[in-house]
């Protein structure tokens, strides 16, 4: 089968980055022939499995001046928001995608193609090729778009509900998926999410037993990822300085949130360490490294790197997303995970500012209630792999 996979930002670097690569590859594993549509910059090399043809749309070029559309308001990379979008930009973004696309549809002569996120670029590829058999990928992102921005907010609905499936990660998204498309019910399915067994493993000898309890923390390194209440919250526990460190993974978002982050490090009682953007391979090293990953985010779906971490025997804090509990507790019984609530918030994925003191006291008490769990070994996570999703997007086709 020929599988053609388009996103409108880099295939790679976020959460939905990684997940259109690694189905590449595993479907690539598979004997299937892919392709790929994605913005890049020119400097750009995305690494896609080999064989992977690709079409690149370039921004910050002539037909698009100016930075990657990112489905995040801050992205670890320079980007524009779509809600600064003019109709000038909009118009311009779907005449460089639909060139691009038209021709990797002629030429790739594709049986599926897979868009990831349900918005702009997603409803664009449904309303121009009505003959394709297109299915969309929920990123969580992309609800939070919709409900935020009204950019051609008719029109997505639209031309979503025309899509011949949509997947989702869990039963909360689904319900957001109705809610907001009007998308029939039938239509949709649960993947969940997978993770690379031959990288997010368990490590004999990396996790030292020296008396320092090491955090971390992945992804981008943001306000709305909760990293400034991560920092914050360090003030309330009552360890000694030198025996707790905290490890911060992931590319920098808005640079003035960046520059804040980096003096609530300077300025915390407990050692800091950033990172920057890390390969999987880097990342599943750090993981094993670690005793607690710690995700104190306002507003996600089904996190890739709890996934991640719990594959590598890490113990979890996390915020309690809306259907994330019941997804954990079906899919990986008996995981450490320790759950904070959220903040109360605005504007889909604002926390308001009043409610972030109860917060972080919230986010301490459960790191020291999950330092002092003990654990045996990694928890089974086998069976969340991207071949079972893979398996369950074919067995659609």
């Amino acid at each position: 089968m020929n599988i053609l996979s388009i996103t409108a930002q880099k295939p790679e670097s976020t959460g939905s980055g990684i997940y259109l690569t690694e189905l590449v590859r595993t479907f690539a594993a598979r004997g299937h022939r892919q392709a790929v549509v994605a913005g890049i910059y020119r400097d750009d090399e995305p690494q896609l499995a080999e064989g992977t043809e690709f079409y690149p749309v370039y921004f910050s070029s002539g037909a698009l001046p100016f930075y990657i559309a990112g489905m995040s308001d801050e992205m670890p990379y320079k980007s524009t928001r779509y809600c600064d979008m003019t109709d000038e930009m909009a118009k311009q973004f779907e005449n460089a995608f639909l060139d691009v696309v038209r021709r990797a549809v002629e030429e790739f002569k594709p049986d599926l193609i897979l868009c990831h996120h349900l918005y702009l670029l997603t409803a664009l590829v449904r309303e121009h090729f009505p003959k394709q058999r297109i299915y969309g990928f929920c990123h969580n992102t992309d609800l939070r778009q919709m409900r935020k921005n009204p950019l051609r907010r008719g029109y997505i609905a639209e031309q979503i509900r025309r899509l011949d499936a949509v997947f989702v990660p869990q039963t909360a998204q689904a319900e957001g998926v109705v809610q907001i498309y009007r998308m029939p019910p039938d239509r949709i399915h649960i993947s969940g999410s997978g993770y690379n067994q031959e990288i997010f493993r368990k490590v004999e000898g990396l996790r030292q037993r020296d008396g320092i309890l090491r955090l971390v923390f992945a992804g981008k390194i943001a306000e709305k990822k909760g990293v400034m209440s991560l920092l914050r919250s360090l003030r309330y526990l009552p360890y000694d300085r030198e025996s707790l460190v905290l490890r911060l993974a992931g590319g920098a978002g808005n640079e003035e949130e960046y520059r804040e982050i980096v003096r609530l490090a300077e300025e915390a009682p407990y050692r800091v360490e950033l990172l920057g953007k890390l390969s999987q391979k880097e990342l599943a090293t750090v993981y094993n490294e670690s005793d607690i990953f710690v995700l104190p985010s306002f507003f996600d779906g089904l996190p890739l790197t709890v996934i991640e971490a719990l594959a590598c025997a890490d113990k979890v804090v996390m915020t309690d997303f809306p259907g994330i509990q019941d997804w954990l507790k079906e899919q990986a019984p008996g995981a450490p995970v320790f759950y904070v609530p959220l903040p109360q918030m605005q504007n889909t994925d604002e926390a308001v500012p009043e409610s972030l003191e109860s917060f972080e006291r919230g986010l301490a008490e459960k790191i020291k209630e999950c330092a002092e769990f003990a654990m045996d070994g990694a928890v089974d996570m086998t069976h969340l792999s991207w071949e079972n999703i893979c398996e369950r997007i074919l067995e659609i086709s």
